[in-house]
């Protein structure tokens, strides 16, 4: 008798705060692997000349490339706090459910307060 396969239905699966990081920490990058060409692209562009500056000044200055911007930082803080967790992770650092919970917050925490910051200054 063949084994039929199981289907898993991924919206009841439970994830832990620590798989929820996990599971952001390849998110984010993802998305910063796919904005490689963009940022070179803009920086090319940018460091042609003065009309090329000011064309990516122009850029920014309306609000989507700004939220996109915005995106991309949430993206490099996640990715380097998550990064430093699992490295710790790695060296067998935190282990323990109590603590990696409380890492799990941390990364969490200071990424938002550093996609925050970065908001208050791109929008304000």
């Amino acid at each position: 008798m063949a084994k039929r396969p199981v289907y898993l239905n991924l919206y009841r699966i439970y994830l832990p705060l620590g798989g929820w990081v996990s599971v952001l920490h390849r998110v984010s990058g993802a998305l910063l692997f796919v904005a490689i060409p963009l940022a070179v692209w803009g920086l090319w562009v940018s460091l042609s000349g003065e009309a090329g500056y000011r064309r990516m000044a122009d850029c920014f200055a309306q609000p989507l490339p700004r939220l996109i911007l915005l995106l991309l930082i949430w993206a490099l803080a996640h990715h380097g706090f998550a990064g430093l967790r699992h490295l710790a992770l790695d060296v067998h650092w935190g282990l323990s459910l109590r603590c990696a919970r409380q890492t799990s917050i941390a990364v969490l925490l200071a990424t938002g307060l550093v996609t925050l910051c970065a908001a208050w200054r791109l929008f304000a």
